[in-house]
């Protein structure tokens, strides 16, 4: 806007200027003058404007930046622990972005060696969960053990380490796949990493590109398919062995060829391990042990997929649904 104005004065000043010389109140060497002193001292107004709005851009990102360095350490008071045990309980946990409360007083356990399901609508705090699980954020009141050890009372590093988790978008570097591999264990040799590549089915395209192992995939993993990196990622997370596997979304965007791909290394991935999937899929969730229905974030349902179809309520609800729109068709 500010522009704007700063144009329309200089042409103001240029039609005023021309008709005064016009009807002979001003000189033409004058008229001559005022035009250029109007664009010289309007472009200067204007690159020191354009100065402001940058200095004030640069103020708010160093504020940022202040704000981060300045921060607490989450896990300041916390303390090395060696997990020995891997159920999962909630108890009374709230939470809220903000002051958009997401989870209210929720109460769940997942045991040991089991697999969770979380459905629910979009928004009603299924992602949020794990999140916590993963302690990316705090809980605003209520706990959240593993192993009997409340999750603030363990160091971000040594709870991270027994936690792997799969999203549904992926995020690769921009190096090598042995590298973006590696990422989930550092210190694993060139078999191991073969090794957990063929179990997340793939290590055929690898050994097909031109540089194998060593091939650059470019920002993001450009150079992939969906279902590519995702099998990457699910590699990463075998190389990595632990014991909790996070899995959000994993198959949503999946094309039916790489689904069963990575249905298959999935359950690789998930063998013997205590299990935490959101999915939307039924044949994702229909054999976990247990499903928990989470709508505006309060766990409303929990039980076996028999157990929840066979009710009224949220779940059979959802089923309905699905059902519904796999069965669509054009006529």
């Amino acid at each position: 806007m500010h522009q704007f104005i700063l144009k329309a004065a200089s042409v103001g000043i240029v039609a005023v200027s021309a008709y005064l010389t016009y009807v002979g109140k001003m000189d033409f060497d004058i008229m001559v003058m005022m035009d250029m002193f109007s664009f010289v001292m309007f472009s200067q107004i204007e690159a020191l404007s354009n100065a402001i709005h940058v200095i004030e851009v640069v103020n708010k990102t160093l504020d940022k930046l202040s704000k981060i360095e300045n921060a607490e350490i989450i896990d300041e008071n916390a303390k090395e622990v060696n997990l020995n045990h891997y159920d999962i309980k909630f108890s009374d946990v709230c939470f809220s972005y903000d002051k958009k409360q997401i989870l209210n007083n929720i109460s769940f356990d997942i045991y040991e060696g089991s697999t969770t399901a979380i459905v629910g609508p979009s928004g009603s705090g299924k992602t949020t969960i794990c999140n916590l699980i993963a302690r990316f954020y705090d809980v605003n009141s209520g706990s959240i053990t593993i192993g009997g050890h409340n999750i603030k009372d363990i160091t971000c590093d040594s709870l991270l380490k027994n936690i792997s988790m799969v999203f549904q978008k992926v995020y690769l570097f921009n190096d090598s796949i042995k590298n973006n591999i590696l990422f989930g264990n550092p210190s694993a040799s060139d078999e191991e990493i073969i090794e957990a590549s063929k179990k997340a089915h793939c290590h055929d395209f690898i050994s097909k590109l031109p540089n194998g192992y060593d091939t650059i995939i470019g920002d993001a993993g450009a150079t992939l398919s969906g279902g590519e990196k995702q099998r990457i990622s699910i590699a990463r997370a075998i190389l990595k062995d632990a014991p909790i596997v996070i899995l959000d979304e994993a198959t949503a965007s999946i094309d039916p060829e790489n689904e069963h791909l990575i249905q298959k290394a999935i359950s690789s991935l998930t063998k013997g391990k205590t299990v935490i999937v959101i999915a939307h899929r039924l044949a994702t969730i229909q054999d976990s042990d247990q499903i928990l229905v989470i709508d505006n974030g309060r766990v409303v349902q929990q039980g076996t997929h028999r157990e929840l179809v066979s009710q009224a309520g949220t779940y059979k609800r959802f089923i309905d649904i699905k059902e519904s729109a796999e069965g669509w068709c054009i006529k």
